[in-house]
């Protein structure tokens, strides 16, 4: 028997869709960014991983799969990097928020808001979404813990030694690792980056916060495999409680 494939709603008929709802009425909606993770990684970074991980839970425990939001509120930097874009924190809420009742018409009862950007802002408009009757629960798989995973757990997480092995292990073919350029922030900016607040990067930055010469795609493999069985155990198992990762 072949392995079970994602349910990804674009590439369902109407008929396919409403079945799937009827037979588990969840969804799983990954929502990314287009932006700058230093010259060794792609503008969509987040997003590549979280249609990954978004396209293999749904095919674990077959739930649909909505179409990504390509899209966050993004980090201002103080440089300009070609083809990254930015929406506000209202436009994204509202964008989610018109979509929900339409899953809710279709039966959806449970919706997962995955996401890879601890942006406060972005966070924030995430976190007050609202539905009239399913339950929204947000998950940035980025704010695990990843201790013992990593040789610098404490590094701000942008283009750094997580997102870059990540992408390596999800996606290696997009990776540049030899252009990576580590940068390490003053630890008062640390502590403001920390905190979720903007960043204007200085211009001796490529883009990229951390260690991402520290990468590599057996890290990857494990970051991955450590968020894919928290989301299993706190979000997919039987019995799950109303909570958040």
């Amino acid at each position: 028997m072949s392995a079970a494939q994602p349910l990804r709603i674009k590439e369902m008929t109407p008929d396919a869709v409403r079945r799937a709802a009827a037979a588990n009425p969840r969804l799983i909606l990954p929502i990314g960014t287009t932006e700058q993770h230093g010259l060794h990684l792609p503008l969509g970074a987040d997003s590549i991983v979280v249609e990954r991980l978004a396209d293999d839970l749904s095919a674990e425990f077959q739930v649909l799969r909505s179409p990504t939001i390509e899209y966050g509120v993004n980090d201002r930097v103080g440089q300009l990097f070609s083809g990254g874009a930015s929406v506000r924190r209202k436009t994204l809420r509202r964008l989610v928020n018109d979509l929900l009742p339409d899953w809710e018409r279709l039966g959806i009862t449970d919706i997962l808001l995955l996401t890879m950007n601890g942006y406060t802002p972005h966070q924030e408009a995430l976190g007050t979404v609202v539905a009239p009757h399913a339950r929204v629960r947000v998950v940035d798989i980025l704010s695990m813990d990843f201790g013992s995973l990593c040789e610098h757990p404490d590094d701000p997480v942008h283009g750094g030694e997580i997102d870059t092995s990540l992408v390596m292990f999800v996606r290696p073919d997009l990776v540049r690792l030899e252009a990576a350029v580590d940068y390490i922030l003053p630890e008062h900016a640390v502590r403001r980056y920390r905190r979720g607040s903007a960043l204007l990067l200085p211009p001796e930055s490529s883009g990229s916060i951390g260690r991402a010469s520290k990468a590599s795609a057996e890290k990857g493999r494990q970051l991955y495999e450590r968020i894919q069985a928290r989301l299993r155990e706190r979000l997919f198992a039987p019995n799950t409680p109303a909570t958040v990762v």
